[in-house]
């Protein structure tokens, strides 16, 4: 008996074919199953971030900034090629001078930052620490080195103290402000950041005055050299004019060569005119140092920021967003390739190379009394049964079967729990219903639910039809004209299911063949009970039930190996208690 003449005509479930190479392509359903499936993984953990980002926003202190711009005028000569050069390379150098220690050193003491908490007392982050470990730093005084020395910090002067808070402000200064050169033109822009609007605009304005006092003493100081320099030159100069007058009056009153005579006269006039030149160069630099004017000059005072710089709350919380997306799906995508657990028919299908997989929406709570009635009652109406989801196509396959010949099918689950007498019961129900005699067997003696929820108080049953074939008769209940039950009975030491397969009990299948059209047993779950293994080789057909998302693909494909290495024949599968968009 093949697959191909039980299932002949029927197709419960369409299955995709297999690509060459064994790999399926990945299609548009493929990716909105994932997308149903793992949506919960990828919200959480964008919530996650979102949520991250909004505390850090909430919680992160406001930093405000604030600008002021000057205008530099460079001091430069030569062909225009060369004075672009030299402007590019004198307004590089003033940049530096604006980041200088004693430009920011002269806002931290004009400003009283030194006294400031947010400048001095400031501990070392998370990153700064981290930053110190890879590099070897640490942030404590080496107080062995300061022992040595006659310095440690018992005996540290409170002016070296001085010196390393100041030291600290300033470099804590210098982590705050931002100073740039516009474009390629001849302003630079000094940007200071600070907790309140105030304190940045103030900072902001004092590195700029700072800078240009530093220049100005620059340019002073400078002035001051060239000047003392240019004094010893006037001296040297008068010098040289007093002797060379002298040498001319000398040679005036005896004047023997007149051309010695017009020689002197022109070294006299020459050393007179680099006199008086020094003397004008000497005058002028005075003056600058009396009078220095400033290379730069503000054309844009600092202005109160009207909004917070830094948290970007829109940035951050857009950045999270997409980063908690990315790696939701990230997580998502390996969960989904990693999760062994039943979620999709082609699982099975393709892993097993079973002929069909159904999924099937049932309930996991049992309501079997209330569907049947005794027969004869007259209430008992087929019409209003309610069919579950997927059942039809599960029935229909046993139809196609029947239609070759009578039979005898097992329901056995991978693991307790996954509804296998459920579905025995319904298609058993679905048989009969079709207008087949059919009979449903108890044969799950670890868990009897059908015998318990459907005779109950039975005094009689599988077990006791097995030691007298005659008691089937009133072993057998009739739940409507069609359809008949056989409950389990006290099990003692041996399963009904093993002691039927050894053939030699009172009850065989091919007698209850002759009576019943199809034939439905509930067999103990795989994992809990070896009687499937053993009756499974007696049977026509037997289906295999697994729960949708609780069971292990790798344990379904091992009941499926074990029942046809013992000559099972195994017509299917069934995956039970899928989610309702597993048919949408």
């Amino acid at each position: 008996m093949t697959s191909s003449t039980i299932f002949s005509g029927v197709s419960p479930i369409p299955l995709a074919a297999a690509a060459p190479g064994g790999n399926s392509p990945l299609t548009l359903r493929d990716m909105l199953f994932f997308l149903r499936m793992r949506w919960l993984w990828v919200l959480a953990t964008t919530f996650a971030f979102l949520a991250m980002a909004g505390t850090y926003v909430l919680t992160a202190e406001p930093t405000f900034v604030a600008s002021t711009q000057l205008v530099i005028v460079p001091q430069v000569s030569g062909s225009e090629a060369q004075r672009a050069f030299a402007e590019d390379a004198f307004i590089e150098g003033q940049l530096e001078i604006a980041r200088s220690s004693d430009v920011v050193g002269g806002t931290v003491r004009a400003l009283g930052l030194d006294t400031d908490p947010d400048f001095v007392d400031q501990t070392p982050s998370l990153q700064d620490r981290a930053k110190n470990w890879l590099m070897g730093i640490s942030s404590e005084p080496d107080t062995e080195s300061q022992e040595a020395a006659g310095t440690g910090p018992r005996e540290a002067q409170p002016h070296a103290e001085d010196e390393r808070i100041q030291d600290r402000a300033i470099a804590t200064l210098l982590n705050m402000i931002g100073i740039r050169r516009v474009g390629s033109s001849t302003i630079i822009e000094i940007s200071a950041a600070a907790s309140t609007p105030q304190r940045a605009v103030a900072i902001a304005d004092m590195l700029a005055r700072q800078y240009i006092q530093k220049n100005i003493a620059m340019k002073a100081n400078a002035s001051r050299q060239y000047s003392e320099w240019l004094e010893r030159f006037v001296s040297e100069q008068q010098r040289g004019l007093a002797e060379a007058a002298s040498a001319l009056a000398s040679f005036t009153s005896n004047p023997r060569d007149q051309f010695k005579l017009a020689e002197l006269q022109s070294a006299t006039d020459a050393r007179r005119s680099l006199y008086e030149n020094t003397l004008n160069q000497l005058t002028e630099a005075r003056q600058r140092i009396t009078y220095p004017v400033s290379d730069a000059t503000i054309v844009s005072r600092a202005t109160l920021p009207l909004s917070k710089a830094r948290p970007r709350s829109t940035l951050i919380i857009a950045f999270a967003a997409a980063v908690g997306l990315g790696v939701g799906l990230a997580l998502a995508m390996i969960r989904h390739v990693g999760d062994r657990r039943i979620i999709r028919p082609h699982q099975i299908a393709e892993a097993s190379g079973l002929p069909f997989v159904t999924l099937l929406a049932t309930s996991r709570k049992t309501h079997l009394p209330a569907r049947f009635l005794p027969a004869g009652t007259g209430s008992s109406s087929t019409a209003a049964y309610p069919v579950i989801p997927g059942m039809a196509e599960l029935s229909a396959t046993v139809v196609g079967l029947r239609r070759k010949r009578r039979v005898v099918i097992g329901i056995v689950a991978v693991d307790p729990g996954s509804g296998a007498s459920t579905i025995a019961c319904e298609l058993a129900v679905l048989s009969s219903i079709s207008g087949a005699h059919t009979l449903l067997i108890d044969a799950a003696a670890q868990k009897s639910s059908l015998s318990k929820s459907i005779a109950p108080h039975s005094s009689t049953g599988l077990v006791d039809v097995l030691d007298n074939g005659e008691l089937i008769q009133t072993a057998a209940l009739p739940l409507t004209s069609t359809l008949k039950f056989l409950p389990l009975g006290k099990v003692e030491a041996v399963t009904p299911a093993i002691r039927l397969s050894s053939r030699r009990t009172q009850l065989s299948f091919a007698d209850l063949k002759k009576e019943f059209d199809a034939i439905f047993i509930d067999i103990s779950a795989f994992s809990a009970s070896p009687d499937a293994n053993a009756i499974a080789p007696e049977l026509d057909g037997v289906l295999v039930v697994t729960s949708h998302g609780r069971t292990s693909i790798d344990d379904t494909l091992r009941v499926i190996d074990t029942l046809r290495n013992v000559g099972a024949e195994i017509l299917g599968a069934v995956i039970n208690h899928p989610p309702e968009r597993m048919h949408s």
